[in-house]
C-alpha cells in the first residue's frame, strides 16, 4: 500500500512552516513506513521544487507559483496535475489531505481522497466565535464533499465538522494523533524547576493567551515565586488588527507578574522537550483545537497539565486523575488548579505518572498506525 499526504507543513529544515499538524503527520508517516506501508509527503506553497528521502519517506516540495488571474484555482490545478502524475508513476493508492482552506477543492485525483480534520477555518471560526469569509467556507465545503472518507482526531472535532458542513456521519472515523513514545521519555521526572509554568503554542487569541495573562496575575498574588515561560510564534490579532498578539498579552500582566514572565518566541523543536521536562507543569487554556499535540507530548513527559475543559480536551484528560480541565474564562478556578499543583509536589508527581499512562493507552503511534492502515484498506478496497 502507498499513501500520499498533501500538506502545507512538515517538520524539516527545508520546509517553510511546521506546527502541530506537521508533527502529527510525521509521526504517522514514519510509523507507517516502519510497518511496510509506503508513504510520500507532498508539501505545497514552498520556496523551491525538490524531491528527497528522509526516514524512509519520500518528500516532495512544491514551489509556490504566481498567477495573474484566479491564482487560487490555478494553484490547485497545478498541485492536482503534479500529484496525479506520481499517483500513476508510483502506484499511489490513496491521498490524504487536510480540511484547512479546502486545498483539494477543484482537484480530482485518480485514487480515493481522505480528508483528516486537522481543523478547518470554519471549525475554528465557530469555536472562536468569529465570522468566516464566505469564499473560505465554500472552498472547504467543496473539498469535503468531494472526499471519499474522513478522519477526525477527536470525536468532538468530527461531530462539530459534520454539523458545520452537513457531512455523512458514516464516512467519519475517529483516529487520534499519536506519539513515538520512545522519543518522549523523562528519565528524571523528579528533577525540574519548582514553580515554573510553561505554555507552548502560537501566541494568538484563540489559544487563550489573553486569559492566561489574567490567570498568571492571580497565581502571582498567592505565589510570588511562580515563573511563566511562553514558547511559540507571535501572530497578528484579528480582532484589534495589531501586528503582535503578545503586545496585548504583555499589557495585561500586572507589574509583579511581568517580572516573572519570559517569552522565548519560536525555538527549535528539539529544545521544546527540554523546556517541558524542566517545567513544574504545563498550561493550555485554548478555545479552539482539534486535539492539541503539545498536550499529549507534555503528558508523555510526565507533566501535570491544566487544560481547557472544552470538548476535545475531555477525550485527552480525565479531570483530576491525569490532569485538570478548566474553562479558560474561569480565571480564579484556573489559577487555583495551578496553585494546587505548585504547592503539592506529591500530587504533581502522581498526576504526571497517570498522564504518561493515559498517553501509552490512547496515543501510542504504533497502535494508531495499525488503526489507520485498517481504515485506509477499507477505503481502497
Amino acid at each position: 500500500m502507498h499513501i500520499a499526504f498533501l500538506t502545507s507543513e512538515y517538520p524539516h529544515k527545508r520546509v517553510t512552516h511546521a506546527a502541530g499538524i506537521a508533527t502529527s503527520i510525521k509521526n504517522l508517516v514514519v510509523a507507517l513506513s516502519e510497518k511496510g506501508v509506503k508513504a510520500s509527503v507532498f508539501v505545497y506553497a514552498q520556496k523551491e521544487d525538490a524531491v528527497f528521502n528522509e526516514d524512509k519517506v519520500k518528500i516532495h516540495l512544491i514551489k509556490k507559483r504566481s498567477y495573474k488571474f484566479m491564482g487560487w484555482f490555478w494553484h490547485r490545478k497545478y498541485i492536482e496535475k503534479y500529484l496525479n502524475s506520481y499517483i500513476v508513476s508510483e502506484s499511489i493508492d490513496a491521498v490524504e489531505a487536510p480540511d484547512w482552506t479546502g486545498i483539494t477543492a477543484f482537484m480530482r485525483f485518480k485514487v480515493p481522497l481522505i480528508i483528516r480534520f486537522h481543523g478547518s477555518d470554519a471549525y475554528f471560526c465557530k469555536l472562536d466565535k468569529r465570522k468566516q469569509k464566505f469564499k473560505n467556507f465554500l472552498f472547504e465545503k467543496w473539498a469535503l464533499k468531494n472526499a471519499s472518507a474522513y478522519i477526525a482526531p477527536t470525536a468532538f472535532a468530527g461531530i462539530e465538522t459534520q454539523k458545520i458542513f452537513g457531512l455523512n456521519k458514516k464516512k467519519i472515523k475517529t483516529i487520534h494523533y499519536g506519539l513515538q513514545l520512545k522519543d518522549f521519555k523523562n528519565e528524571t521526572p523528579l528533577i525540574y524547576n519548582r514553580t515554573t509554568i510553561i505554555y507552548i503554542g502560537t501566541i494568538i487569541r484563540k489559544k487563550g493567551v489573553l486569559e492566561l495573562a489574567e490567570i498568571f496575575n492571580k497565581v502571582i498574588e498567592s505565589n510570588p515565586e511562580a515563573q511563566l515561560i511562553l514558547i511559540g510564534n507571535d501572530s497578528p490579532d484579528l480582532k484589534t488588527g495589531i501586528s503582535s498578539t503578545y503586545t496585548l498579552v504583555k499589557s495585561l500582566f500586572s507589574n509583579e507578574a511581568k517580572k516573572n514572565v519570559n517569552y522565548l518566541g519560536k525555538i527549535p523543536y528539539s529544545e521544546v522537550k527540554n523546556h517541558i521536562k524542566n517545567a513544574h507543569l504545563c498550561v493550555f487554556p485554548s478555545f479552539a483545537e482539534t486535539l492539541g499535540m503539545v498536550t499529549i507530548e507534555s503528558m508523555a513527559l510526565q507533566k501535570p497539565v491544566v487544560n481547557t475543559s472544552i470538548g476535545w480536551a475531555q477525550e485527552l484528560i480525565d479531570n483530576g486523575v491525569n490532569g485538570f480541565l478548566v474553562h479558560p474564562t474561569d480565571i480564579d478556578f484556573y489559577a487555583q488548579r495551578i496553585l494546587e499543583l505548585l504547592n503539592d509536589e506529591s500530587m504533581s508527581g502522581k498526576v504526571g505518572i497517570a498522564a504518561r499512562e493515559k498517553v501509552e493507552a490512547l496515543f501510542d503511534i504504533d497502535k494508531i498506525a495499525d488503526i489507520n492502515i485498517g481504515y485506509y484498506k477499507s477505503i481502497i478496497e
